[in-house]
């Protein structure tokens, strides 16, 4: 079926609704202070509604429910690290963060080991970001052509054109609600847009079991004769070497999950730039660990609606019903399943997802720059309103290099024929910075005996020696043989390396002294 007139009316006026009430929300912005951390006054559960969205993509709303249509429930486990992770970083170092007055995480490094630790680290946030996000938002793209082109209204486009349309919409809607409104507007819009997609989610679940022949108890049936209700592998039947190629055993999951959880929600400016805009520590601390509860939920809705589809398409592959992969079957049901006007109401909550995401990342990179890197050398002497000024001008930047590094993905992916590997690369980037910078974080926050130099040289030989161990895009890179680990562990792995080297480090100093 096409999708009809009223869809695309309710899309259109979702996105001017979101610039809209995105401005309205934001309120009056006289400083950075205002601009970047909402004045310290914003409550906890919209806060933490937020950290949620940020860490949602439209990935997210379209994979999830293809990990359960081809698989089963194991990928909760992580989930389970993920809440570990958060309550560890509530006490080690949001307490730290929220007391010691700080804008940014890597503030922390600079009042610990100085301003080049600060800076280095801020850059490895911008590159990760830039690359992370860029092929996020290219990413995020994917489904949203998928769907377009199976509606019928842009027949004759190309994949390349489909893509950079949905990429520019994006980009210049969200960029106008978060370049005048500012971390207030971007929290506040994370809300409403996670209201939106769980509910768009909500409804897509309501059709799906009206529609079931044998009902929700009949699909249950199917998913257990499929062993698809399956959620603990602990993985004892493994060798070795397989297990820690295995990301979804319990102990790799829940080790893992919780050390990257650290790292994203410790170190990453663009999930700890919201928890400082909140009021105290504790509602920091509240917002950051129900997050994780939250997520866990939102997994398992998703999760939920794989099971639901494998039952509704009767067991069938994706190759029987016509399509790629799994990935398309979610957005295969939107299109051909959902009635008029509730189609264009799922597809405006696959945009709410991609503009919270994307909304998070342009306000987190340009409070990096312009905390990190601009006031510290530029910036003396400089008016509440020239700052704020400068910080508009630095999120416009941003938004323009974001959506080109985008577009660049989306060219090499349809253009170049071994061009997939660099997009792998780029999605996976996180994996191997954060490791990098877990551990010099837990070096500062730990360890009394090591200094800037231990910490420089620990973090640059942890970036090095993951990317030179880790089974991926990289591999091809780098001569021997990469060692093959499951990605929740290669944060372990780094942060591990780190904190070795730079005690390594202080005691070849010491020895020298």
């Amino acid at each position: 079926m096409e999708f009809s007139v009223v869809d695309y009316i309710v899309i259109v006026l979702y996105l001017v609704g979101v610039a809209g009430l995105g401005i309205y929300a934001a309120g009056r912005q006289s400083s950075t202070d205002d601009y970047f951390m909402g004045g310290n006054d914003l409550p906890w559960w919209a806060v933490m509604f937020s950290v949620v969205a940020t860490e949602t993509s439209t990935l997210t709303f379209i994979s999830i429910p293809a990990v359960a249509y081809g698989g089963n429930l194991t990928f909760l486990q992580i989930t389970l690290g993920y809440i570990v992770g958060r309550i560890i970083v509530s006490k080690l170092f949001l307490p730290a963060y929220v007391n010691g007055n700080l804008s940014t995480a890597y503030q922390f490094l600079a009042q610990r080991f100085g301003g080049s630790m600060r800076n280095a680290a801020s850059t490895v946030f911008m590159i990760t970001r830039l690359l992370a996000d860029g092929v996020r938002l290219f990413a995020t793209a994917i489904p949203l052509a998928i769907i377009l082109r199976l509606g019928g209204a842009f027949t004759g486009w190309g994949n390349l054109e489909l893509y950079l349309l949905a990429i520019a919409v994006i980009s210049i809607i969200t960029l106008i609600y978060t370049l005048i409104g500012g971390i207030k507007a971007v929290v506040w819009m994370d809300v409403m847009q996670m209201g939106v997609y769980v509910g768009g989610a909500a409804l897509a679940i309501a059709i799906i079991v009206i529609d079931l022949p044998n009902g929700l108890s009949g699909a249950m049936q199917m998913a257990s004769e499929a062993d698809k209700l399956h959620i603990f592998d602990f993985g004892f039947d493994l060798s070795f070497t397989d297990f820690i190629a295995q990301p979804y055993t319990f102990f790799t999951a829940l080790i893992g999950g919780a050390v990257f959880s650290i790292a994203s929600h410790g170190t990453d400016q663009l999930i700890v730039q919201r928890l400082l805009t909140t009021r105290n520590v504790k509602d920091s601390q509240r917002a950051l660990v129900w997050s994780g509860v939250v997520v866990a939920l939102q997994f398992g809705l998703f999760l939920f609606i794989g099971l639901l589809l494998y039952a509704f398409y009767d067991t069938q592959t994706a190759a029987q019903l016509g399509l790629a992969n799994n990935d398309e079957i979610f957005a295969k049901f939107i299109v051909e399943q959902l009635p008029v006007g509730l189609s264009g109401l799922v597809i405006a909550s696959l945009f709410a997802a991609a503009m919270s995401s994307l909304s998070s990342s342009l306000n987190s990179l340009a409070s990096s720059t312009t905390l990190d890197l601009y006031k510290p050398y530029f910036g003396g002497g400089g008016t509440k309103a020239e700052e704020l000024k400068i910080s508009r001008i630095i999120t416009v930047i941003w938004a323009f290099i974001l959506t080109g590094s985008a577009f660049f993905f989306a060219y090499l992916q349809l253009q170049e024929g071994e061009q997939p590997a660099v997009v792998e690369l780029g999605l996976g980037i996180a994996s191997y910075t954060y490791g990098g910078l877990l551990g010099v974080f837990l070096l500062g926050r730990l360890f009394e005996g090591p200094n800037k130099t231990d910490a420089m040289i620990s973090f640059f030989v942890g970036l090095a020696a993951l990317l030179y161990m880790v089974k991926g895009p990289i591999q091809n890179l780098l001569p021997g043989e990469p060692l093959a680990i499951a990605w929740p562990l290669y944060t372990v792995v780094g942060s591990i390396i780190v904190i070795v080297v730079g005690n390594i480090s202080r005691w070849i100093r010491n020895s020298n002294q």
